[in-house]
């Protein structure tokens, strides 16, 4: 290839060698483009050969008479390229002094990595927290997506009312008040990215209006801390006993806002019972406070009708939220909040500024998944699959660790087992676990760091240490009835060695 010579003024050119052989060599697919992408193309054949090195900093260009030769293009081509790369930085010139790499470039890491929550690499997995992603109802989503981009008006893919699609809060509001009995306006509905962006959505509200910190249930969800310290909102581990959050340790606490799972408790498993939701919700009125009601599995409930949610009782003192998370996939990051009037100017101007709303195909789609009923269905497909899966996990309990005894009620995609002293202490038991390949956790792993307080009761207070059992919250609902068979054999089987 023919190059240019040195002129006074700029270093040396590098010696024509397999370096820069290899890289006008990267231009050659470049030359043969369709006519009108040719240019286009050559700039980014340029580009890449920079970015990666191949072109390294200080390497001198040929002339765009030479380099125009070689690659059989006009010079006019090769001018303009150079003349776009200079002014974007990857390369440098000046009058009379040739065109060079520049050095302001440095080669980026091309890896795209997955940083997406995996399961273990486990012969058994019981971690809980994940549905059955299978059951997801890929031909109804699949006919609603295509019904839906049919006839989508225009208008409706500009930016959306940041509370959502009339249509999909229209529909939310009917299925959540008929399913969850919660007092459903569609003006207080906002679409949210699930519970998690709700959660921090909130916690900015209630951090504008001054409070620095919420109680959350000890134990409880990890996330807690991380979602409304982004918030700059701490949190106050509070304890429970056998009717839901201790009242006394919530009343001392000084905080004005409480977390709650009172459906199903996670992880406990235990209902709220009617006595403390009461107290829960005189409480905030007291402090004019609001309870969080995450309603994170309402729908699941397998002994008898799920309880109602307890937004119903005081729709100005409860936010609620929900979510599609466990009910189709966590991957759609489809949910729900339904805000008190007094919050919901501050919400939806909170949640236009941190995103400008949710995407409005996907609400579109889910709307027309609730309006045709084909959610419900879901719904009961779910419940039916995942009652079977807890009955086989707890016979199986029953056949392979006598004397194991399970708590909370039969709801969810997890339960409770309380494993005979015999198999403690727990750390042990979870070191026999890890080496035979059966990834679980114990009640402890929720906890969070203890409160100086030590009101509570027996539901969440005390150690496994108490009476050297050990306490297992384990996940059923992505398993199959075998797997769970084979998984706690397994489990049993470790557990003797």
């Amino acid at each position: 290839m023919t190059s240019s010579g040195t002129n006074r003024g700029e270093p040396a050119a590098r010696p024509a060698g397999t370096t820069g052989a290899a890289a006008w060599e990267l231009l050659l697919p470049a030359a043969s483009a369709p006519a009108r992408a040719r240019g286009r193309a050559l700039q980014a054949a340029l580009r890449e050969a920079v970015r990666s090195g191949r072109l390294a900093p200080g390497t001198r260009l040929p002339s765009s008479r030479d380099l125009a030769a070689d690659l059989g293009v006009s010079r006019g081509l090769v001018t303009e390229a150079y003349e776009q790369l200079t002014a974007e930085g990857y390369l440098r010139s000046g009058r009379g002094a040739g065109t060079w790499v520049g050095g302001a470039v440095r080669a980026a890491r091309t890896r795209a990595r997955d940083l997406a929550p995996r399961s273990l690499d486990s012969r058994a997995d019981f971690v809980p927290g994940t549905p059955d992603l299978s059951l997801f109802p890929r031909a109804a989503w699949g006919a609603a997506h295509r019904s839906v981009l049919a006839d989508l008006a225009h208008h409706d893919l500009g930016y959306p009312d940041p509370r959502g699609l009339p249509r999909l809060r229209t529909a939310l509001a009917a299925l959540l008040a008929r399913r969850r009995g919660v007092v459903a306006d569609p003006e207080r509905i906002v679409v949210v990215s699930g519970v998690a962006q709700a959660s921090t959505l909130l916690g900015s509200v209630l951090h504008a209006r001054g409070i620095r910190a919420v109680g959350v249930e000890d134990p409880g969800s990890p996330q807690h801390g991380e979602l409304y310290g982004a918030a700059d909102v701490g949190t106050v581990p509070l304890p429970l006993d056998d009717e839901g959050p201790a009242i006394g340790p919530l009343r001392r606490s000084g905080v004005r806002a409480l977390v709650t799972t009172p459906a199903h408790q996670f992880p406990t498993g235990m209902a709220c019972s009617a006595r403390r939701r009461a107290e829960l919700l005189d409480w905030a009125r007291q402090v004019d406070g609001f309870v969080f009601e995450d309603d994170y599995d309402g729908d699941f409930r397998y002994d008898r009708a799920p309880v109602g949610a307890l937004q119903g009782l005081d729709p100005e003192r409860v936010v609620y939220a929900g979510s599609v998370s466990k009910s189709l996939a966590p991957g759609l990051r489809l949910g729900w909040l339904l805000v008190p009037d007094s919050l919901a100017g501050e919400v939806v101007e909170r949640k236009r500024t941190m995103d400008l709303g949710h995407p409005a195909l996907d609400q579109a789609l889910f709307a027309r998944f609730v309006e045709r009923g084909d959610y419900d269905r879901q719904l009961r497909r779910c419940q039916r699959a995942y009652r079977e899966r807890r009955d086989v996990l707890a016979a199986a309990l029953e056949e392979h660790f006598p004397g194991a005894r399970l708590s909370g009620i039969a709801a969810g995609l997890h339960l409770i087992a309380h494993l005979p002293a015999r198999y403690g202490p727990e750390e042990r038991f979870l070191a026999r676990m890890t080496g035979a390949g059966v990834a679980v956790r114990t009640l402890n792993a929720y906890r969070h760091a203890r409160t100086a307080d030590g009101d509570g009761g027996a539901a969440g207070g005390g150690t496994a240490g108490g009476d050297g059992g050990v306490r297992l919250v384990l996940g059923y609902a992505h398993l199959p009835p075998a797997r769970i068979r084979a998984g706690v054999r397994l489990m049993a089987e470790a557990a003797r060695d």
